[in-house]
């Protein structure tokens, strides 16, 4: 397979992606561990083993001395570009999109990784937290309910892809795991939060509503998946996170 680089799509500090004739194309760079690489086809492969319409696993190969993964092209727009060009709309947006999450978490994936295990570990890596902060947001990761619902981990609108019969797809699995729903929202609404506090709250106004779910209940997560995230070490989210992850706000 040879990649023309003028169909590249995106680019990231770790990774490029380009559009070819097998579909898209993730080529990542020399230090992304090898492991990472499969465990992205592999969290893909078993999410679309729900039934869920995702885009599929194609191949994962060695391109160039980089590993690749190859995976079904979904034609359309970004829910994120929808939502900018037509913000008057927002509000219809923002239904489908809690719409299309309750769906993912109403699938069971058994042989994902645990949600929780994954946040323990973030924690436990954090070096810009100290053994007091870190043990506080394990206690509370610790005490909140178990759940094995079908987590995306980073659902936001860039990740959701509208054809032009309006159907939605969501891309991007790398991150998935079972888990806790409210777990999945906190993460959202960070996500939100980060670019505009006031589309945040629409989303976890909804999100709670169509959900039955306490608002009180999904906050508890955010110091934990705020410290989740800080782990990206994102030095433009760094301030903005930190503050979330005072792990008394919600006490």
């Amino acid at each position: 397979m040879k990649l023309d680089k003028s169909n590249l799509i995106v680019k990231r500090a770790y990774k490029e992606v380009y559009k070819c004739d097998e579909g898209i194309v993730k080529v990542f760079e020399k230090s992304h561990l090898k492991s990472d690489v499969f465990n992205e086809a592999l969290n893909t492969a078993r999410v679309e083993e729900t039934g869920l319409d995702i885009p599929k696993v194609k191949s994962v190969s060695e391109l160039d001395g980089k590993w690749a993964v190859v995976i079904e092209y979904k034609e359309g727009k970004t829910l994120a570009e929808m939502m900018q060009v037509d913000a008057r709309n927002l509000e219809k947006y923002m239904e489908d999109f809690v719409d299309l999450q309750l769906q993912v978490h109403s699938k069971r994936a058994p042989l994902l990784n645990k949600l929780k295990d994954k946040l323990a570990r973030q924690i436990n890596s954090l070096t810009e937290l100290d053994a007091t902060a870190r043990y506080e947001l394990l206690t509370r990761l610790e005490s909140m309910p178990k759940h094995d619902k079908v987590c995306h981990g980073d659902f936001n609108p860039s990740n959701i892809i509208v054809g032009k019969n309006g159907k939605m797809t969501v891309v991007d699995w790398a991150h998935a795991t079972q888990g806790n729903a409210s777990a999945d929202a906190a993460m959202t609404y960070l996500l939100f939060a980060l670019k505009d506090q006031e589309t945040a709250e629409l989303y976890l106004k909804l999100f709670c509503k169509k959900s039955d779910t306490a608002k009180q209940y999904v906050q508890q997560w955010l110091p934990i998946v705020a410290a989740a995230q800080l782990t990206k070490n994102n030095e433009l989210e760094k301030e903005f996170l930190m503050k979330w992850i005072d792990v008394f706000d919600y006490q």
